[in-house]
């Protein structure tokens, strides 16, 4: 044996060595979590705690293991104790393969049973009836704005928002056919959207765009069709077995989608927080600046205001609109609490959406 073989050997047996020690630990971390988890009153999953453990994993790594690596890893370990606590079960917009599917892995590791749904009503719904446990569901994204559909749930259910992910969207084109002989390429219309001028440019005029239900679907139905494309993530290319023609052809690369996630319950503080409201002023001038006044009194910054019409099933008239807030910091925050209180007494109408820590990665 050369004195090369005999260092690897040596370098070998001090990983397996290290490997011994890790799974004794990882099992020591999932017994503690099991007591934890027969102490806690309520809800097992607490967001809060789960975004401090990341963080300090951040700040405490040393390398050369990356943050976001580090971060990675003990979220999968997060994710297999806490199975052992309370088994979850994730709803998202499904097929298996869509960005939403990420987006739940991103959060809640690999343990969680994923349930995917067809629509985001059934997300909604799937959570509301307990068959799932929490839910991912998109709330906007940096090209193409909010998602109307969710902000209408938002504003009709009795659900709560308890975390955030912000999944960067990396759109693959894929399909068996070739870019000179499609005849088609089906995606979902935010897609499409976002890779408007890329397709502009390297797709004939004659190639239809069919929006279909989600990126997933997509991928399915190229799959089926030869002379079809689609735009999908890799995940889908993956599962449908779909050659992959151009990668990251998004108009925008920093191109993002920021998720939530539904349950019964929001989150405590975890020392970086988001509060997310919905509320309405009265049609008089200067309503908005009177209603969101207490805001910069207080010193508490507004990272997101948007309005949209209400719902006539929510009993409002036509062409009133409810505004959706997101503030920074907790509303168990004093600050935020003081100008939470202001705010209720100068609107006509205000619903907590909940407190959740900022996506840690």
């Amino acid at each position: 044996m050369t004195d090369a073989e005999q260092e690897l050997k040596k370098l070998r047996e001090a990983i397996d060595a290290l490997d011994a020690d890790l799974l004794g630990l990882i099992n020591e971390r999932a017994k503690i979590a099991q007591r934890i988890g027969k102490l806690k009153q309520g809800a097992i999953y607490r967001p809060e705690r789960e975004a401090q453990v990341l963080r300090r994993v951040a700040e405490t790594n040393p390398g050369p293991l990356t943050a976001m690596a580090a971060q990675r890893i003990v979220r999968e370990v997060m994710s297999a104790c806490l199975a052992l606590e309370q088994p979850l079960t994730v709803a998202y917009l499904g097929p298996a393969g869509t960005y939403s599917e990420a987006a739940a892995a991103k959060h809640f590791g690999a343990a969680p049973t994923l349930l995917p749904c067809p629509s985001i009503d059934e997300i909604f719904r799937a959570v509301q009836a307990g068959t799932a446990s929490y839910g991912i569901v998109p709330v906007e994204n940096s090209t193409e704005g909010a998602i109307a559909r969710t902000l209408d749930l938002l504003l009709s259910s009795p659900l709560m928002i308890c975390g955030e992910i912000n999944l960067p969207i990396h759109h693959q084109l894929m399909g068996h056919a070739d870019m000179q002989s499609a005849t088609q390429v089906f995606s979902h219309a935010q897609s499409l959207a976002q890779c408007h001028e890329w397709l502009n440019h390297h797709l004939s005029s004659t190639v239809t765009r069919v929006a279909v239900a989600s990126n997933a679907e997509a991928a399915r139905l190229a799959a089926q069709e030869k002379n079809a494309l689609a735009i999908a993530g890799e995940k889908a290319a993956e599962l449908y077995a779909l050659p992959i023609l151009a990668a990251n052809i998004e108009d925008d690369p920093g191109n993002t989608t920021r998720f939530v996630v539904i349950a019964e319950h929001d989150a405590g503080p975890s020392g970086n927080d988001r509060t997310s409201l919905i509320c309405s002023a009265k049609n008089q001038p200067g309503a908005v600046y009177h209603l969101l006044a207490p805001l910069a009194e207080q010193g508490v910054s507004m990272s997101r205001f948007e309005s949209r019409p209400a719902q006539h099933s929510w009993g409002s008239k036509r062409w009133e609109y409810v505004f959706y807030l997101d503030i920074e910091g907790h509303q168990q925050d004093a600050a935020v609490a003081a100008a939470l209180a202001a705010l209720e007494q100068r609107a006509d109408f205000v619903k907590h959406l909940g407190s959740y820590p900022k996506a840690v990665y």
